[in-house]
């Protein structure tokens, strides 16, 4: 009987927060922002040498003083320059969907942030530069779109797997996002690596929430099975944390193992290899779900709670599948 009545209560339950859901975006789609993009990197590919001057009047900030204009018209020669700017025009011959994408994420902002001033966006190339391939300012959102060409470009050889699946314009909205969190997520206020893994949680569930169409697996960067994998066994991850009183540990290897982008984690044990990278992330992520499943709490002041005592309000206990 208890059963039957749980059974029936889950259309409810599913109908509210989808209707929660629904109203949220109705209120984000009346919130105006004007989101301007600037096709830097069209313009320099189009660019003739008697250009420069005029570029970088435009764009000061992408011209370094100390560079002569020589520096800039060889580059516009550079045959492997040109073949760069060749292959993200072909890839982003309009920026139409990117922008539309953007601007969605930037209302979302705005709802939850209303103070936040809306950047310039500014679309360049970086010589694949995938560690800085987004940079954001107070007023300045920078793009690298040789960042974003596919995982399996010819310009990505010899890049690790692991860091090449990121190079992909599907993730490009989301790596703005995690930019963003990364701003407004003040870090750690220990060393332990419960304060870590809450930390990595709750700039997560923040990207969660500025982007709620995208899959999970898009926002944390897992492929589909490897989500799966850490679905499935987050309980015996959990206990193997705990089983190793690994959660207030100051050990700085623990990041590397379980924390850091690899293509795998790293328990020293036979699933290695089965196992996603980041997995401590994903474990920070459903804690920080598990708390505001059971807190009364707006997003903003959950992003301000100490990580202990987040941790010890969530009553995280992960499911046995």
């Amino acid at each position: 009987m208890q059963k039957a009545i749980f059974l029936l209560l889950i259309p409810i339950i599913i109908f509210c927060s989808c209707d929660r859901s629904d109203k949220l975006a109705d209120e984000v789609a009346k919130i105006n922002v004007d989101v301007k993009v600037n096709r830097f990197d069209r313009e320099f590919a189009e660019a003739k040498p008697l250009d420069i001057p005029i570029l970088k009047a435009k764009y000061p900030y992408l011209f370094p003083a100390n560079y002569p204009d020589s520096i800039w018209v060889a580059k516009l020669q550079d045959t492997l320059q040109i073949e760069v700017m060749e292959e993200v025009g072909k890839t982003f011959p309009d920026f139409g969907s990117e922008s539309e994408d953007l601007e969605w994420l930037f209302k979302y902002i705005k709802y939850y942030f209303p103070n936040y001033t809306i950047p310039k966006v500014v679309t360049v190339t970086s010589e694949v530069d995938y560690n800085n391939r987004i940079i954001l300012t107070d007023s300045l959102l920078l793009v690298g779109l040789d960042n974003y060409l596919g995982r399996s470009h010819k310009f990505y050889q010899g890049i690790s797997k692991y860091i090449a699946n990121d190079l992909d314009k599907q993730y490009m909205t989301r790596d703005v996002a995690s930019a963003f969190a990364k701003a407004v997520v003040a870090p750690p206020r220990d060393r332990t690596f419960l304060s870590q893994l809450v930390y990595y949680g709750k700039e997560l569930y923040l990207m969660q929430q500025l982007m709620p169409k995208k899959n999970e697996a898009v926002i944390i960067g897992y492929a589909p099975d490897e989500l799966d994998w850490a679905t499935v066994n987050e309980e015996q991850v959990w206990r193997y944390f705990i089983e190793r009183e690994l959660l207030y540990s100051t050990n700085s290897k623990l990041g590397p193992r379980f924390l850091d982008p690899a293509p795998f984690s790293k328990f020293e044990l036979e699933l290695d290899n089965e196992s996603p990278g980041k997995i401590g992330r994903y474990i920070g992520w459903q804690i920080v779900k598990a708390f505001m499943d059971n807190n009364k709490i707006t997003l903003q002041e959950m992003l301000t709670l100490p990580e202990e005592e987040l941790f010890k309000r969530s009553g995280y206990k992960p499911k046995k599948l």
